[in-house]
């Protein structure tokens, strides 16, 4: 595990990020695979974030006050549910959502962040330390989709840590992906934890389509924006006026979101060549809607394999949206 920096005298940041050479060995898989596709982690660069920020303030995009209201409303069972012990959230962002969970929760001894984007966890987890000077405040940089180690510290020694996965992040892992996922937030969790998590419900596309392709443009920006970071980080040469974004509904039960190729071109990344035909898609995104049923089943699939592996299955709260 590699040492604290303190950015603060209360805040601690460990930087696990993946290194720059996984970035680029991960981006030139997915482009020379028959269907191209990014991995939705890398769209957290810092103005990524900042982006993603804007969209959860959107009319059109329900998802976030749907959540935080669901929150607000249930913030004094589900504080005394986690009690005291360790609070650990996978994807923190800019660690609005926590603070209901924060101001219900004064006893609570220490709050660990996990987020891919560096600067804004830093930026978030000094914020939060500001409001609640006496929380412990831990900030992770890692891919949290992937096992986590956390630091040997006293106060994370607790058997009582509770996990906290908002936003319906889960739906941009593939079923498999998200049964994998939750297994190793079991595994980090364990003994004696739980975790918190929102799911967004199968609902019209009516709906679900202009959440994910707003009349602003902000939804386009923030996918676009993986070719910005490309340019700037691997040499990239992606002129963005020859791409643009799409987002459909799909019946099976995902929103799908594209970046499509306006012309036969092709794009370099360093040495590398990749060739694009008009109208081809390159996938930056699913996200998974789920029916009651359908997320109880991908429960049970983790409790089978968390029993076959002699682990103890955690509790979990579901909050759907």
């Amino acid at each position: 595990m590699v040492s604290a920096t303190y950015v603060s005298p209360h805040v601690a940041l460990y930087d696990l990020h993946p290194p720059l050479d996984d970035f680029r060995s991960e981006v030139l898989h997915g482009l020379t695979q028959p269907q191209k596709f990014f991995s939705p982690k890398f769209l957290y660069d810092k103005r990524g974030a900042e982006l993603f920020d804007a969209i959860c303030t959107l009319e059109e995009y329900y998802l976030t006050r749907t959540e935080m209201a669901i929150l607000r409303a249930h913030a004094p069972e589900i504080a005394n549910l986690i009690g005291s012990g360790a609070l650990i959230e996978f994807g923190s962002g800019s660690s609005q959502k926590i603070r209901i969970l924060l101001d219900a929760m004064p006893q609570l001894p220490t709050y660990i962040a996990l987020d891919i984007s560096k600067q804004h966890l830093q930026e978030s987890c000094l914020d939060l330390a500001a409001t609640y000077p006496g929380l412990n405040t831990i900030a992770i940089c890692a891919d949290y989709t992937q096992p986590i180690d956390l630091p040997s510290l006293p106060h994370l020694q607790t058997k009582h840590k509770v996990g906290f996965f908002p936003g319906s992040t889960i739906g941009n892992l593939e079923p498999g992906e998200a049964v994998k996922f939750l297994k190793n937030a079991a595994t980090l969790l364990q003994p004696h934890g739980g975790l918190l998590i929102g799911v967004d419900l199968k609902k019209s596309k009516d709906i679900l389509e202009p959440a994910y392709n707003d009349a602003k443009g902000i939804s386009a920006d923030f996918a676009l924006n993986i070719l910005v970071r490309i340019n700037r980080e691997l040499q990239g040469d992606f002129d963005l006026n020859q791409f643009r974004y799409e987002a459909f509904y799909n019946p099976i039960g995902r929103i799908e979101m594209y970046i499509v190729s306006l012309a036969d071109q092709s794009v370099h990344i360093g040495d590398t060549r990749i060739a694009f035909k008009k109208d081809e898609t390159l996938r930056t995104e699913y996200s998974y809607k789920y029916s009651v049923e359908e997320f109880q089943d991908l429960a049970d699939r983790l409790v089978s394999i968390l029993s076959t592996s002699g682990q103890i299955p955690i509790s979990c709260l579901v909050s759907i949206t």
